[in-house]
């Protein structure tokens, strides 16, 4: 079957005719007024494709020339005498050369995740049968133009399975057209409907050739905004469009009121039938009657995490300001919600299911909120929460100030005692006071005890352990994970609160850059120290001429020195990985890979006498230099007023160079349980697979642990698994994450005004000192490469990241705070760095000449 009316129940098949037909098939059976036509089949563009010859295009649709080699052959075919006669047969009964619109029908558009907007062609008030059939050809041929390829390579769609259908429908006499949101594209508010609109064809709204009336529908309040509507797309009688200009119609109104709730009312409807906001391109015909020509996901809104409370609610991203772009596994999720129970109830004294975590965490898109409206509404939560994130995630900080003048997020709780109750709670509990003083008196008492945490953390099953007793090993194993924090984490505290007291005392003399400089190259940081011991492995391999042989060339059996300096490193930091917070990720030593790329990285480094100055060992000497001489310098400036004050700066600032380092110890030991834990889930994962209850091992990460526990019981979930692999790729390819989301969909960060900078993008001051040079945008460190003295341009980062800062010139960073871990490493190796830069990666471009001012915090881009 070739050709379908739009009114014919296999009209509603995908694969039949495409995502615009069947969505304008089922709207019509739904009883929306959608124009009448016919299809013509995806059957009919495979025969075409046949018959030119297409067989090797789809695979290689990335060759420009093939594409339009693709496009040539489709135009240059003869459409089969069966199909001819049956498009011919079709328009006859719509009536006697009827003005029809033809449409490309695409079976990979209007998905949920790829709209694939305006991406083949359109013609329309065509008339006469020969036309029509041209324009159907022409159609077939859209499916190769350039932006069509690209938008598929993008979306992650692969074109060796996607085909082309054409819908043709009756013209409506069009007095104006425009287009509809049932959400406002661009703060996602889900409450708020969008319409423009102009006189004329939809054309001219679509394409973007006309400033359109703007209008933001909210509740029953109209913002109406008219544009001067100068151009206009009219059908031409006999066949084809024209646009002509009409003039500055800006005291024109081109809807009603009462229009414009039509349209509303319509928007939601279409909104209601599918469950999901819509994208829709509506006409009003000469009698006043509106009409849906097309309606689509907005496939760029974030989805909102299930409801947590009553009213409008305020999520942050917790795993976006632990520097997770990336969607996290079901697995990964279901650890987050065992280590925030386990929070809850151990910490603040709040009930919480293990396996459903705390009331407050939400997921949405693969990503992990917390419900922050209490805190927002508490006197005392509103002015702390900011002021953590600002050492950690500045930007989120931002947003979240900026809400606390919102109504909806006024202040309901005075009394500080109930958030101050839940924090003495973990105080006591975990005696933090008691843990900073012995850190103060005793730094080297205190290192050792966390080394003693750290080495008794994990121990392992023997070999024999069922499936089972893995599985409830993992569950206990991330159970400790949050009691890790507070028993670690104040040593390190006590290192900044030294930190505190020095700067109190010094008043000017330590002003920023002094700061950053006391900072520099911290003794008894984990992830320092682990990059600096992987440079170290570098150095040996260089005089190995078959290492480094196999290192260049990526790939191969490990010559023995390498697989031995490898195995060693591994032992020891085998546990880490990039996004290593997921339990899904494999660790390092699961795959090694990017650790062989990362030395790879390190052998281009310089290797002469001259160029010794330059590399990581050197680098991290000189800073701390630096930092003894920044300790010695604001000493004697405060002695010159105060002896006894310059006796007490000193030990302070002495305090924070021997306790700071270890910030990153609670994370390396949070790390070090989960990937203790990830073992023991790929062992239950052997164990269904090896049963023919999930196709692969990791398959066990698409689960969750209460799924796990019941597939071992002899549930199977691949069908589970295969929906959530498919809904993971899709997140992976989402560019933009909220960092603060509302519960009716806005980003409140979308409404900020950006901050002015002559055209400099603006940051966070992270790491002092000033670099120019070439960027390198790096979206995944897996498939990084990056020369010596590149600035290396992220979304964020996590410890997994950190080898590449040994070889980066620079960092600028989308997230993050003065404090987060990126700004700490940078500072350590004394590289310039701006972090909490809005839309870095995406106003950067690999290769550009930028240059990143650390102290100013500000990043200026050379013209390409």
């Amino acid at each position: 079957m070739t050709v379908l009316d739009l009114d014919s129940p296999d009209a509603r098949h995908l694969g039949l005719v495409g995502g615009k037909a069947a969505n304008l098939a089922e709207l019509r059976a739904a009883g929306f007024d959608v124009p009448a036509g016919f299809c013509v089949a995806t059957e009919a563009y495979r025969r075409a494709a046949d018959a030119a010859g297409l067989d090797e295009v789809p695979g290689r649709a990335e060759d420009a020339a093939l594409a339009a080699a693709a496009r040539k052959a489709l135009l240059a075919v003869p459409i089969t005498p069966d199909v001819e006669a049956a498009v011919a047969e079709a328009y006859a009964r719509l009536g006697d050369r009827v003005p029809v619109a033809v449409r490309s029908s695409a079976t990979a558009e209007d998905l949920p995740s790829a709209s694939f907007a305006g991406q083949q062609d359109t013609y329309l008030n065509v008339v006469g049968t020969e036309a029509v059939l041209d324009a159907v050809r022409r159609c077939w041929a859209s499916l190769w133009t350039d932006r069509a390829v690209s938008y598929r390579a993008s979306a992650g769609i692969d074109g060796r399975g996607v085909a082309l259908a054409v819908v043709v429908q009756r013209m409506v006499d069009v007095r104006v057209a425009g287009v509809l949101f049932t959400a406002d594209p661009v703060s996602g508010r889900r409450t708020r409907c969008v319409i423009d609109a102009s006189p004329g064809l939809g054309e001219a709204v679509v394409s973007g050739a006309v400033n359109p009336d703007h209008v933001v529908v909210e509740g029953s309040t109209i913002d109406y905004q008219a544009g001067d509507k100068a151009v206009e797309v009219r059908a031409v009688p006999g066949g084809g469009t024209e646009q002509i200009a009409a003039g500055d119609r800006r005291g024109e109104r081109a809807l009603t009121d009462d229009e414009v709730r039509a349209l509303v009312a319509l928007g939601r409807r279409v909104e209601a039938h599918y469950g999901a906001p819509q994208d829709i391109e509506w006409a009003i015909d000469t009698a006043g009657a509106v009409r849906l020509t097309q309606s689509r996901p907005i496939t760029t809104l974030h989805p909102l995490p299930e409801p947590t409370g009553p009213g409008l609610r305020a999520y942050l991203c917790v795993s976006l300001a632990q520097g997770l772009t990336r969607p996290i596994t079901p697995m990964g999720i279901a650890a987050f919600r065992v280590i925030g129970a386990t929070g809850s109830r151990l910490g603040f004294g709040i009930p919480a299911d293990d396996l459903g975590g705390p009331s407050a965490l939400a997921v949405a898109g693969g990503r992990v909120f917390v419900d922050v409206t209490p805190a927002l509404r508490n006197a005392v939560g509103r002015r702390i929460v900011p002021r953590l994130l600002d050492v950690m995630e500045v930007r989120s900080a931002v947003v979240l100030r900026r809400l606390r003048d919102e109504p909806a997020f006024a202040v309901r709780t005075r009394s500080p005692w109930s958030f101050a109750r839940r924090v003495l709670r973990v105080l006591v509990r975990y005696r933090v006071p008691l843990q900073v003083g012995q850190a103060l008196v005793a730094p080297a008492a205190a290192r050792r005890r966390v080394g003693r945490v750290g080495d008794g953390l994990t121990a392992a099953l023997p070999p024999a352990a069922t499936g089972l007793e893995r599985h409830d090993r993992a569950l206990a194993l991330l159970g400790r994970v949050f009691p890790v924090l507070p028993t670690v984490a104040p040593v390190a505290g006590a290192g900044f609160l030294a930190l505190g007291l020095a700067r109190a005392l010094a008043g000017p003399e330590i002003d920023g850059r002094t700061t950053h400089d006391l900072l520099r190259s911290l003794p008894h940081n984990v992830t320092t120290e682990m990059d600096l011991e992987l440079w170290r492995v570098a150095v040996r391999l260089r005089a190995d001429d078959a290492s480094v042989t196999r290192l260049r060339a990526g790939s191969g059996p490990l010559p023995d020195l390498l697989r031995n300096e490898l195995d060693r490193f591994l032992r020891r930091h085998g546990h880490r990985a990039v996004a290593e917070i997921d339990i899904g990720v494999p660790r390092w030593r699961d795959d090694p890979s990017y650790v062989l790329g990362v030395l790879a990285g390190y052998l281009r480094l310089a290797t002469t006498d001259a160029g010794r100055e330059s590399t990581p060992d050197a680098m991290f000497a000189r800073g701390a230099a630096a930092a003894e001489g920044a300790v010695a310098d604001v000493v004697t400036r405060v002695r010159r007023r105060s002896r006894p004050r310059a006796l007490v700066v000193g030990w302070a600032l002495r305090r924070t160079r021997e306790l700071a380092g270890l910030r990153e110890t609670h994370k390396d030991h949070l790390v070090r349980l989960i990937a203790a834990a990830r073992t023991d889930l790929v062992a239950v994962g052997a164990e269904l697979a090896g049963r023919g209850l999930l196709a692969e091992v990791d398959d066990v990460f698409f689960l969750d642990l209460a799924e796990a526990r019941s597939a071992l019981l002899g549930s199977d979930h691949r069908d589970v698994v295969a929906q959530r692999r498919e809904d993971h790729a899709r997140e992976l390819r989402r560019r933009h994450v909220p960092r603060v989301l509302l519960s009716d969909g806005t980003e409140p960060e979308a409404l900020a005004a950006p901050a002015a900078g002559d055209g400099a993008l603006v940051g966070t001051p992270a790491s002092a000192g000033e670099v120019t040079g070439l960027a390198r945008v790096v979206l995944d460190p897996a498939d990084a490469h990056l020369e010596p003295g590149e600035i290396l341009v992220v979304p964020s980062t996590d410890p997994g990241w950190t080898p590449l800062f040994l070889t980066a010139g620079g960092l600028v960073m989308e997230m993050g705070g003065a404090n987060s871990h990126g700004a700490v490493v940078a500072r350590e190796y004394g590289i310039p760095a701006v972090v909490g830069v809005p839309d870095a990666t995406g106003a950067i471009t690999t290769g550009q000449r930028i240059t990143v001012d650390g102290a100013a915090g500000s990043v200026r881009l050379t013209p390409e």
